[in-house]
């Protein structure tokens, strides 16, 4: 498989939203490596309420996620771990809620239960459906090869792009009646997408989305949001 894209250095930068500084008076820490889609997600809440913050580099290759100072953070050795204060959390969704309720973000619809259980909802399906097939199609189509010096398993790839077909059809459907997935605003759940989005957009499996109009273009409009937009230049500069 050829891959459309170059294998990012394995350094990261501090970095933070525009105009904010990121110097040893930032509020928050996100421990982990800026291409990590579980990062990312995080980084686009922190962006999306203008808070400061300071990424950390965990370098995963040589295990730092494993050693001791990680381990203190986050009981399973897992990126993010994010430290405000003296809270520190861990689980890129249950982060990101938390981010996005202390900077009084309407992403989470919080002030309708039936819009905040739809948000609630569409994220779940994102987290079991399109990131769990999104994982296995970017293991295989850029850590193999970048990272391992193997060849990518078409047949892995092949299998988990038809459970990612699935769920593109049930979005499909869905954006047909709504706007977004939660319903005629944006919300969380549709931001959660816009890391393995972008992974997806750079790898050969790309064409998948023209099958799926309403989808693609979706996903276009959020990967022209200001916050994605940074982070996701982030992600590749990394």
């Amino acid at each position: 498989m050829q891959l459309s894209v170059q294998p990012p250095p394995l350094t990261c930068a501090i970095t933070g939203g525009e105009g904010r500084s990121m110097g040893t008076e930032a509020k928050v820490k996100v421990f982990g490596p800026a291409r990590s889609t579980c990062v990312a997600r995080v980084l686009v809440c922190l962006e999306e309420v203008g808070a400061e913050y300071e990424l950390v580099h965990v370098h995963l290759p040589a295990g730092d996620h494993k050693g001791p100072a990680h381990l203190a953070r986050t009981p399973f050795g897992q990126v993010p771990a994010f430290q405000d204060g003296d809270l520190i959390l861990f689980e890129s969704r249950a982060i990101s809620r938390y981010v996005l309720r202390k900077g009084a973000s309407d992403l989470l619809r919080e002030n309708s239960l039936s819009e905040s259980t739809m948000v609630d909802a569409w994220l779940e399906a994102e987290s079991h459906n399109f990131d769990r097939a999104m994982s296995a199609i970017t293991f295989q189509c850029f850590v193999v090869p970048m990272f391992m010096g193997g060849t990518a398993d078409e047949r892995v790839v092949e299998e988990n792009l038809e459970k990612l077909k699935v769920t593109l059809g049930v979005y499909e459907e869905r954006l047909s009646r709504f706007k977004y997935l939660a319903g005629d605003f944006i919300s969380l759940a549709d931001l959660s997408h816009c890391p393995m989005a972008h992974y997806l957009l750079a790898s050969p499996c790309s064409s998948v989305l023209d099958a799926y109009p309403r989808v693609k273009a979706w996903v276009d409009g959020m990967m022209d949001r200001p916050s994605v937009k940074k982070v996701m230049e982030l992600m590749d500069a990394s």
